[in-house]
Formats: C-alpha cells, sequence, structure tokens
C-alpha cells in the first residue's frame, strides 16, 4: 500500500514517499541539493506494475526532520539511506541518485553492496569540489543562510541547476516556476547539508568497488558537475554504459523526462533481469 510519512532512521526522522507494493522489486531515489523526492514524481506513473519507487527526504530537507549539525555530510546521508533500506526490508534495490543523490549513492554501495542490484547516476560525480568553486559555494551559502535564496542569488542557483537550453524553453517555465518558488522558500534547517555538499570529499578511488550494473547520464549544460566529470564516474565503474544528453543541464529527469525516464527504467529492468 503507498504511503508518504516519517520513519524514524537512527537519529533522525525521514520522510519517505513509497508506492509500496511489496511483490515488485524497489528503485530508491535519491534527490538533489536544493530539491526533494517529488522530483522523481514523474516516475511513478511509468514504473506503474513494474516497479516500487522508494522516494526518500534527505536527512534536513524536504519533509525530514530538520538537522541539527552545521554539516551534514555525505557519509552521514549514505547511512542513513543504507539503514532505511535496512528497515524497509527491500534489498536488493536499485538506486538512482541525482546530483548530491548520486554522492551518496557511491558511498552507499562502497559501504554496502549487497543492498544493491542496479545503479543510475545524473547530474553527479565522485569529485570532491574544486578549491575555487568551493569557496564561491561556501561564499554563496554564507551569504543567503540568513534570508534564504532571492533576487540574483535565486537567479545563479537557478541557473546551475537547470540548463539554459531548458530555461529558454516555453514548455519548461511551469516546472522552473514551481522548483524556483520552492528553493526560494527553503528554511535555515536545509543549509547544514549544503555545507556537506561543498565539504564532500573525493570517492573517485571508490568507483572500482562497485560491480552493479551502472548507468551514467552525461550532459553537455552541466555546470555544476561537467561532462569530464560524471564521464570519470563511467570510466571508474567497470563495464558501466555512459549516456549522454544535448541541450540538458545539472536536473536530466526534470528537463528531459521523455528521455530519461523510459532509458532508466529499461536500464534497470534489463540489469535485473
Amino acid at each position: 500500500m503507498a504511503f508518504a510519512n516519517g520513519i524514524q532512521v537512527r537519529d533522525t526522522i525521514l520522510w519517505v514517499r513509497d508506492t509500496g507494493e511489496p511483490d515488485l522489486p524497489s528503485i530508491i531515489c535519491l534527490h538533489s541539493l536544493f530539491l526533494d523526492g517529488s522530483m522523481f514524481d514523474a516516475l511513478i506513473s511509468a514504473a506503474a506494475g513494474r516497479f516500487r519507487i522508494i522516494r526518500p527526504d534527505f536527512r534536513g530537507q524536504g519533509s525530514s526532520a530538520p538537522a541539527t549539525e552545521r554539516s551534514v555530510s555525505m557519509d552521514c546521508c549514505a547511512e542513513d539511506m543504507n539503514a532505511l533500506i535496512d528497515l524497509l526490508g527491500v534489498a536488493p534495490a536499485s538506486l538512482i541518485g541525482a546530483s548530491m543523490g548520486g554522492d551518496v549513492a557511491i558511498r552507499m554501495l562502497a559501504s554496502r553492496p549487497e543492498l544493491f542490484s542496479s545503479l543510475v547516476l545524473m547530474g553527479s560525480s565522485a569529485r570532491g569540489e574544486p578549491d575555487e568553486q568551493k569557496t564561491h559555494f561556501t561564499d554563496l551559502l554564507d551569504r543567503t543562510v540568513a534570508t534564504g535564496f532571492s533576487g540574483d542569488d535565486l537567479e545563479l542557483l537557478m541557473s546551475i541547476m537547470f540548463g539554459a537550453t531548458t530555461r529558454a524553453r516555453s514548455e519548461a517555465q511551469a516546472m522552473l516556476a514551481h522548483w524556483g518558488a520552492r528553493i526560494g522558500q527553503l528554511p535555515p534547517s536545509v543549509w547544514p547539508t549544503m555545507y556537506g555538499v561543498v565539504d564532500r570529499q573525493s570517492v573517485v578511488s571508490f568507483l572500482p568497488r562497485i560491480t552493479v550494473p551502472t548507468l551514467v547520464y552525461s550532459s553537455d549544460e552541466d555546470v555544476a558537475r561537467p561532462t569530464e566529470w560524471s564521464q570519470e564516474v563511467g570510466n571508474g565503474i567497470s563495464g558501466a554504459k555512459l549516456m549522454s544528453l544535448s541541450g540538458v543541464g545539472h536536473s536530466p529527469i526534470l528537463e528531459a523526462p521523455e528521455i530519461v525516464i523510459p532509458q532508466t527504467l529499461e536500464f534497470i529492468a534489463q540489469a535485473i533481469g
């Protein structure tokens, strides 16, 4: 039975949306920083009757309990998510990671490979933030922690989250307006995870540990995670499939759902047999 509610996981409460079919293979969807599990809403109807879709919000984000730490690390989030999989009893599960969700996913597979049957990464990488970019983002976070994102800062963030082609498309304006409004309303309790993403360490050395079938999307307008970063992930995971997207930025499943969703579901279906 489908549900959306809070679940006690380790020392926090995570909000989890779950289509709830116990007889279907499970897909865990891990969202981008600044967004939440609802970014995968369009996946639900496409996967109906084929997969159980589980969409948790990370600690301190979405409808999950506020973070109490100054910085929420990617390792902490990975431990949360692996513990959630144990609680739900859905292993082995397929894993989709978008942006920060991919940062967490790589750590999850490296530490608990037995929990997973396949992996899809989009808008993500295994690198830490380069020093110059880290300084820039830290300044942005320090500047907005008390006031939130608005004006030029919100415009800057939207240009990072969505590609130029998408931002110019008339049919994408409703989606952009939705997420722009959501980002503009983010509470201060989300900032610890933002600092955690900026402070993340490289896990390039973890890539050879990942042995499940893997699909990596590489988007040509992704300014946050350039194509060479996603190619590095594809090259670092044995047998990984690299899928290039043109005219797409940092959020492929929102910018090109008509391409990404069917390709992702078909890849997972083939991976798990």
